[in-house]
């Protein structure tokens, strides 16, 4: 890492008016980077903080790097200090329900008015049209998009293990507001990203349109392993755990023969080609099941690496805290969670000139940075003190710093899951889930694919941006491999009480 190298987005504020996962992780990725982020919420704290079950780790994960400004900007004083401090900010993030900031005042047109130079980044449910309006979830648009269907085995949706399409639109708000600001440079005025759940997941389901455009027929779900390699499988060890191996290519078929002492496979006719050994499949795939299982899991991993076919044990979030390849490489950040839980998360995946955004802030405590932000804008301590003794101003009194649902009490340094049961609101542990083939369970690759080249456009428009700005803007586009056309598009409602999250795409109008 070159500790000298200045941070891409330093310099850059960010207003982060957000709740959940899709606008939390847009601010994460841009703080990351080096920007300044400022997450404003109310005096008693960001719901999210309150979560529990599977959204108890969403405030800890999504908001580090970030400063808290805790404000009851629905009063007429707090709403005079968030208009002080977007009037010196270069982003505003929000994804609260369609038209919630614009009956408060807040929707693009009229921040216009107080800060021509804002870079107004919307996340929503869905892009102008007849579904603008209705509400929107992470789960809701993988049903809606189809991406439960393809997931599940027949007859059995199910959403994807991760909030991927949150955390994905998060990434697609990040990458337009980096391009909103390079415009920006440009023609000195800001303007609107907007971002849409549905139409993201109908993104992601390109390829099976493709694929249906293609064959005349739609493809069925992946657990049913309609695979383009013949061997693509999950298979069982002689130590009772379960590895993933796929051959996907006819060096590493006569490889795997080689190394594994298959002699008469490879010399069948019938398993020349991988479009062969796909027709085999219904008596391949139980012979080749068979010489797997005659090996233990690490024995398995060791041929399998010396044959170079691609290998990978069966593994639980829980068994990343531990990982030799992420503790050795600094994936894993040692990171302090509200409530003082250590433990260690995830770093962004990818590398820059040598650098790894790194992690500088823990997760905030509620309104953390009050008198810093206000000072920074204008404040005195009088004005402060002001604000405070009007009850303005969070944590409200006798508020205790955090609330700690879902924290644990430990003297580890690390902490780690004691058991894998859910605990339920109520406190009580949640029935065992019905058990599902682990191929039914797995998230289509596909979408890691696409996550993963989203974050090297990401990657490419910011160092290429920097390097050369021309050149970079026009690779990142077609890095990303389209270019959408901007439109205009008003937002106006009430705040909804029900979480909005999803996967954006950049959608962008510069004034």
């Amino acid at each position: 890492m070159t500790s000298s190298f200045e941070p891409p987005l330093k310099g850059v504020r960010v207003v982060e008016l957000t709740h959940t996962i899709l606008g939390p992780s847009c601010g994460m990725i841009l703080a990351d980077l080096g920007a300044e982020v400022i997450k404003v919420e109310p005096v008693d704290g960001d719901r999210t903080r309150k979560l529990r079950g599977f959204g108890a780790g969403f405030f800890g994960y999504f908001n580090r790097n970030k400063k808290s400004l805790a404000l009851d900007a629905d009063s007429p004083k707090g709403r005079a200090v968030l208009e002080k401090l977007l009037q010196s900010a270069d982003v505003l993030i929000e994804n609260f329900a369609p038209g919630s900031m614009a009956k408060r005042g807040l929707g693009p047109e009229h921040l216009e008015k107080i800060n021509p130079r804002l870079v107004y980044c919307a996340l929503k449910g869905f892009l102008p049209g007849p579904y603008e309006k209705r509400p929107a979830l992470d789960e809701v648009v993988q049903m809606m998009g189809g991406l439960a269907y393809m997931t599940g085995p027949s007859g059995r949706p199910l959403r994807a293990g991760t909030s991927v399409v949150d955390i994905m639109g998060g990434m697609f708000g990040a990458f337009g507001t980096v391009l909103a600001l390079k415009q920006r440079d440009r023609t000195g005025k800001g303007g609107l990203v907007e971002s849409a759940l549905f139409e993201s997941v109908v993104f992601l389901m390109g390829q099976h349109l493709a694929i249906t455009a293609m064959n005349g027929a739609a493809p069925p779900p992946m657990p049913e392993r309609v695979s383009s390699w013949a061997v693509y499988e999950i298979f069982d060890t002689a130590d009772g755990q379960q590895v993933f191996i796929g051959i996907t290519s006819d060096g590493q078929w006569k490889r795997f023969c080689e190394f594994f002492g298959q002699a008469d496979l490879a010399a069948d006719p019938r398993l020349a080609t991988n479009n062969l050994r796909i027709e085999a499949r219904p008596w391949l795939v139980p012979k080749v099941a068979a010489v797997f299982k005659r090996h233990a899991k690490d024995e398995l991993e060791r041929m399998c690496l010396e044959a170079d076919i691609s290998f990978a044990p069966v593994a639980r979030p829980q068994d990343l805290f531990d990982h030799p390849h992420l503790l050795a490489n600094g994936s894993l950040a040692a990171t302090t969670l509200p409530g003082g839980v250590k433990t260690r998360l995830p770093l962004l995946p990818f590398q820059m000139f040598g650098w790894r955004p790194p992690l500088l802030r823990d997760p905030p405590e509620i309104g953390q940075h009050n008198d810093e932000v206000l000072a920074e804008i204008g404040y005195d301590k009088a004005g402060i003190a002001t604000l405070k003794a009007a009850g303005l101003l969070g944590p409200k009194e006798g508020q205790p710093k955090q609330d700690r649902l879902g924290a644990r009490d430990t003297d580890e340094t690390i902490s780690r899951p004691r058991n894998t049961s859910m605990i339920r609101a109520t406190g009580t542990q949640a029935s065992p889930a019905r058990a599902v083939p682990p191929s039914a369970a797995s998230t289509p690759g596909i979408v890691m694919f696409q996550i993963i080249g989203c974050f090297l456009a990401l990657a490419t428009v910011i160092a290429t941006l920097a390097a050369a700005p021309v050149y970079g803007l026009v690779f990142a586009l077609a890095t990303l491999g389209w270019v959408v056309k901007a439109k205009p598009a008003s937002v106006s409602a009430v705040e909804c009480d029900a979480p909005q999250g999803g996967v954006v795409v950049f959608l962008g109008q510069f004034r």
